[in-house]
């Protein structure tokens, strides 16, 4: 019997070198876009978040909305910059009347970077926060006006 040459003892299998494990072989990336659909997502789950984006944007959206086939955006108001290893996030929302500004922020941080980090695996690095309007009680949603603030009855 002879002894193992040096090649096949480091696992050289017919001049093919083994590189571990076949999950870990390759890349994955991931999108700006699908960063910003989960954290849309874990955002708006919030209690107190009333809408993402400004008022512009959610005038817009709200013109998307009507238009067969248009959808809701769940990217309205989140923009992420995504790395190969950590994600920035930035979100505008708009908060209900009453409620903790301090405390609605830290909630929507903590469900955005648990949902992000668990999903995508990235490291979530900031989550910036602006919030650009607070719905009053008797308030109609900018999806009953015409764009211009006036009620469409």
């Amino acid at each position: 019997m002879t002894e193992p040459t040096q090649r096949e003892s480091q696992g050289d299998l017919g001049g093919r070198r083994s590189h571990g494990a076949p999950g870990t072989r390759g890349k994955t990336t991931i999108a700006d876009g699908v960063v910003e659909k989960i954290a849309g997502l874990a955002a708006r789950d919030v209690d107190g978040v009333h809408a993402m984006g400004s008022g512009i944007s959610r005038t817009l959206g709200a013109m998307r909305d009507r238009v067969p086939g248009g959808g809701k955006s769940v990217t309205r108001g989140v923009s992420a910059e995504v790395g190969e290893v950590q994600t920035a996030l930035d979100l505008e929302i708009v908060v209900d009347y009453g409620v903790s500004i301090a405390d609605v922020a830290r909630s929507v941080r903590e469900n955005v970077v648990n949902a992000v980090e668990r999903m995508t695996g990235l490291e979530v690095v900031e989550v910036n926060i602006a919030v650009s309007d607070v719905k009053l009680p008797d308030e109609d949603d900018d999806e009953d006006d015409g764009g211009d603030g006036r009620n469409l009855q």
